[in-house]
């Protein structure tokens, strides 16, 4: 059975800023609620396995562990916010956290996580507004802005294009923090292009784009995708050599070389909470260097933290100010 997980779009669209292992830890959530067949309340908590994580998106061993052991910190505080019409027509602007209770298990190396309550029902009820797709179409996208991008994407998948989005919609929609990337040749070179590019390249759609401007200024986007086509060599079910037929070859961890990115999940999640803490806790004015702006002292920061090393001397410098981890 293809790993589907549901989404009202509602939610799809909502704005928030999860960042990438946070956004695979919420989707291997819901899909272990559909294969258990569980379901999804606000008493029973979903259980993720580090195994499900090295499996499903290739990472290293250890990498998945420390991975989601760091996005465990940071997914109870996480928030979103979206829009419903109440029983008397008029908007109501609501905003919920993510889960109401998460764990991480050190020694059976889990996730234990109970959705909040306002979340369940936009995941599980299936109206007319909804959007499915396979777990395997995100599984190579290596970043949240990708993610986030594809999702928005085939809520159209209709029709194969979007309305015009807004520019502030699609950085509210993106993920992308008020300080961060305020130029637009930043905005698409480190967001907006590199999303696509991957989408292009690792998923089932073909999708391009076209800014809309007022006078000079850049005030929109739009995009259009379309289905690839299916090659024709994909394995059929029933065939001796189909999945359910296989059973995965066990290779000690001591006889994998490492990748040369194998801690790039923990590294960039860590570069985003040290730089996210610095905004959160005002400290942006200390760390800034002569006219740098905030943006520019940002992108300087995340470029300064190459190593776990540099990132634990950060956590140590903002640790001084009183930032608790």
């Amino acid at each position: 059975m293809s790993k589907l997980v549901v989404k009202d779009n509602a939610l799809m669209n909502a704005s928030y800023n999860l960042d990438l292992v946070e956004q695979r830890l919420i989707l291997l959530a819901i899909v272990e609620a559909r294969e258990s067949g569980k379901g999804i309340n606000a008493n029973d908590p979903l259980t993720v396995h580090a195994e499900s994580y090295i499996n499903q998106f290739g990472v290293a061993r250890q990498t998945a562990y420390q991975a989601l052991k760091d996005a465990c910190d940071d997914l109870f505080a996480r928030q979103f916010s979206y829009q419903e019409i109440n029983e008397r027509g008029n908007t109501e602007n609501v905003r919920s956290r993510w889960v109401s209770e998460v764990r991480y298990v050190d020694a059976e190396a889990t996730v234990k996580l109970i959705f909040a309550p306002i979340v369940i029902p936009l995941i599980t009820r299936l109206e007319e507004r909804f959007t499915q797709y396979e777990m395997k179409q995100i599984s190579e996208l290596s970043t949240g802005y990708a993610i986030r991008l594809y999702e928005l994407l085939i809520c159209w998948r209709t029709t194969g294009k979007t309305p015009i989005i807004e520019l502030a919609d699609f950085r509210q929609k993106m993920g992308v923090l008020d300080a961060e990337y305020q130029r637009m040749y930043d905005l698409k070179k480190y967001v907006l292009e590199p999303s696509l590019k991957q989408i292009n390249e690792h998923t089932d759609i073909t999708a391009s784009y076209e800014q809309h401007k007022k006078g000079r200024t850049i005030t929109g986007f739009s995009f259009k995708f379309k289905q690839k086509k299916k090659t024709g060599t994909e394995t059929p079910k029933n065939s001796d050599f189909s999945d359910s037929k296989q059973k995965p070859v066990e290779i000690p961890d001591e006889v994998v070389k490492q990748p040369k990115n194998a801690n790039m999940d923990v590294l960039e999640h860590r570069k985003s909470k040290i730089t996210g803490l610095i905004m959160s806790n005002g400290l942006a004015d200390r760390f800034k260097r002569g006219d740098e702006s905030v943006m520019d002292m940002m992108k300087r920061i995340k470029e300064e933290i190459t190593t776990d090393a540099t990132a634990d001397q950060w956590q140590s410098k903002l640790e001084e100010f009183g930032v608790v981890f």
